[in-house]
């Protein structure tokens, strides 16, 4: 049974002034817009904490260069961290890079204090029982440290 209240039936709609099918300027302005504001909020990243990454990573591999691929970061998750993807060689496209480097970080203001860093599936911290591992998230934290002054 039809309630007027809840819906209207198909050949009130049609009898609307407004037609519905036609492209109205408010109409492509809705659509526009909505499809504006989703990839905005899948990119809200934060280009600070990626460059800050990004060091961490070059002075790893003690490189100056480093080709990074897809970077994500996540400045709203405790703590805040990057992850991407990377190749020691130059010239290596983007969907070519496989290997990942992720950071996370205290906090998103500067000046960033290293939490923790992973190459692939090793990962390293202050807290680490490996005593090279130790030492690898040691020098980066200092490495870090040195740029950031």
């Amino acid at each position: 049974m039809f309630h007027p209240l809840i819906a209207r039936r198909r050949s009130d709609l049609s009898a609307s002034p407004i037609n519905w099918r036609e492209a109205t300027p408010l109409r492509n302005g809705l659509v526009l817009s909505l499809l504006l504001m989703f990839p905005t909020t899948a990119f809200a990243q934060s280009p600070d904490l990626e460059a800050t990454c990004q060091s961490v990573a070059k002075g790893f591999f003690m490189m100056d260069k480093l080709a990074i691929g897809t970077i994500q970061s996540f400045p709203e998750l405790k703590p805040p961290g990057v992850r991407m993807t990377y190749s020691t060689r130059q010239g290596t496209a983007p969907a070519d890079m496989t290997d990942t480097f992720e950071c996370e970080f205290d906090k998103t203001d500067r000046p960033h204090h290293l939490v923790r860093f992973c190459v692939s599936s090793t990962c390293y911290s202050p807290n680490e029982a490996n005593g090279d591992r130790k030492r690898r998230f040691e020098e980066a934290r200092i490495l870090l440290e040195r740029s950031e002054k």
